[in-house]
């Protein structure tokens, strides 16, 4: 009995552990803006919808193991082998049915995110091109002529349609708080709207895992009012350095890289959507010894050598 008590005592323990683990607030039920509202209604739906599934289950079997028990007096049930037409029925349409019930307002809602939110479909989406590079963030603003790395700035009550491509690996750009994830690729370009309600600062990540520094490709989101982004712009526009190839170049190398802002773009020479190899072509070229610096050391060997012989 002691035995049993303890290990109750223990179930209980561990049981208690993991729910208070559970009480912190998880970013994506904590939806700041539209589309991550829309994502967090149809999350909460496939759960209760499935709790459901799980608490007819477990009622139907608890009942079955308490109505059929092998219990004193009871003299058995005839076995039966035919088949019930009825029942095949139901438990084949049951099913059926379950996967509508999830597919039809998952479907849905796919759809709608591939457009701007409703809210504000009128007014005009802020464009903004994302590359990803190994292990590093760049934004480029093509029509306010600006380029970030490792930070993004947007502003509140504005869709803003992200242009999203890769350098080099597959990734996955994601800002929990705004709206689920969606890959950025080599050679080609997707593209994602996401808006934010309010204005504060949200953590962004790449979610597929992409190498050794992946879970430090973080960037920080700052949402601004659209008066405080146009105040940024033209801060940035004026104060920041042009990009330079050079520069550039350098970003294509792997490795992290700190918060950086100019004012132009990498899109004048080249979009990754379209030039896949790119990085690639960059990274051979500064790997690559030039000939000069291969005949360098010769030519030194060979005065020592005449000054030695002198």
């Amino acid at each position: 009995m002691l035995k049993h008590s303890r290990m109750l005592i223990t179930m209980g323990f561990i049981l208690f552990t993991f729910l208070i683990g559970g009480c912190s607030q998880l970013t994506v039920l904590d939806p700041q803006g539209p589309v991550a509202e829309q994502q967090k209604d149809l999350i909460l739906w496939s759960i209760v919808f499935m709790l459901l599934i799980i608490a007819v289950v477990y009622i139907l079997f608890i009942w079955i193991l308490l109505k059929y028990r092998n219990r004193e007096g009871h003299k058995g049930y005839a076995s039966h082998h035919e088949g019930s037409k009825w029942l095949e029925i139901v438990w084949t349409f049951i099913p059926i049915l379950i996967v509508i019930a999830l597919a039809v307002p998952t479907v849905k809602t796919i759809y709608s995110l591939e457009k701007p939110p409703t809210e504000t479909a009128h007014k005009k989406p802020l464009v903004i091109h994302v590359t990803s590079v190994n292990w590093k963030w760049i934004f480029s603003y093509p029509e306010q002529h600006i380029e970030t790395v490792n930070y993004l700035t947007m502003p509140e009550d504005r869709p803003v349609l992200f242009k999203l491509t890769s350098a080099d690996a597959m990734s996955s750009f994601w800002i929990p708080s705004l709206g689920g994830q969606k890959y950025a690729m080599a050679g080609m370009q997707t593209e994602l709207y996401l808006q934010a309600d309010h204005i504060g600062v949200f953590e962004g990540r790449n979610s597929n895992f992409t190498g050794k520094d992946f879970a430090q490709q973080k960037f920080k989101t700052e949402v601004l009012t659209e008066v405080g982004f146009q105040q940024w712009v033209k801060k940035t526009q004026i104060k920041a350095p042009k990009l330079t190839k050079a520069q550039y170049d350098q970003l294509m190398q792997e490795g992290l890289a700190k918060v950086m802002s100019f004012s132009s773009t990498h899109l004048d020479w080249v979009d990754h959507a379209k030039d896949s190899e790119y990085a690639l072509k960059v990274r051979n070229k500064l790997e690559k010894p030039s000939i000069s610096s291969e005949k360098k050391p010769h030519k030194e060997h060979h005065m020592h050598e005449k000054g030695g012989m002198e």
